[in-house]
């Protein structure tokens, strides 16, 4: 997770920034004005999904260009880029958008993005669990079938 560190009245407050680890960004810091077809081509998500997104309140505030169109950042690219692990995790929408919600809303509910997460995490630690079982079982069967081939023949009787 980034941290920013915000200074306001002479205090240093720990910000979540994005909430993943910084990653290459296609075009440097202030430079960093991105179309929706940009957004698209970078992260595979259609301009369709980032306008819902936008819409269900999971992107937050997307800036406009003077003629309206949307002007995305290297902060909403990393924003973007920890929602599709939130995705990979199979948390549901509506607990990604109230996480959205409670970064918004500020540091007094880290507590309860924490929960989330950690709800979240236990999840995926559960179905790591039934997937390494999946996967058990199938290399039985791959073992069960490769040593059926090597057997040598029995002659008819």
């Amino acid at each position: 997770m980034t941290v920013m560190e915000s200074a306001s009245a002479n205090t240093s407050v720990k910000v979540d920034a994005c909430a993943t680890a910084p990653q290459a960004h296609p075009r440097p810091e202030g430079q960093d004005r991105y179309t929706i077809s940009e957004v698209a081509a970078f992260t595979g998500l259609t301009a369709h999904t980032l306008r819902w997104y936008e819409r269900i309140g999971l992107m937050p505030h997307v800036d406009r260009s003077h003629t309206g169109q949307r002007r995305f950042t290297n902060r909403d690219l990393d924003w973007l880029a920890f929602v599709g692990k939130l995705r990979l995790t199979g948390m549901p929408v509506a607990d990604m958008v109230r996480y959205a919600e409670l970064l918004r809303e500020g540091e007094h509910t880290f507590e309860e993005r924490q929960e989330l997460l950690e709800a979240t995490r236990r999840d995926v630690i559960t179905r790591i669990a039934e997937l390494q079982d999946t996967l058990a079982v199938l290399d039985y069967k791959i073992d069960f079938y490769a040593g059926a081939r090597r057997a040598p023949e029995r002659p008819s009787a």
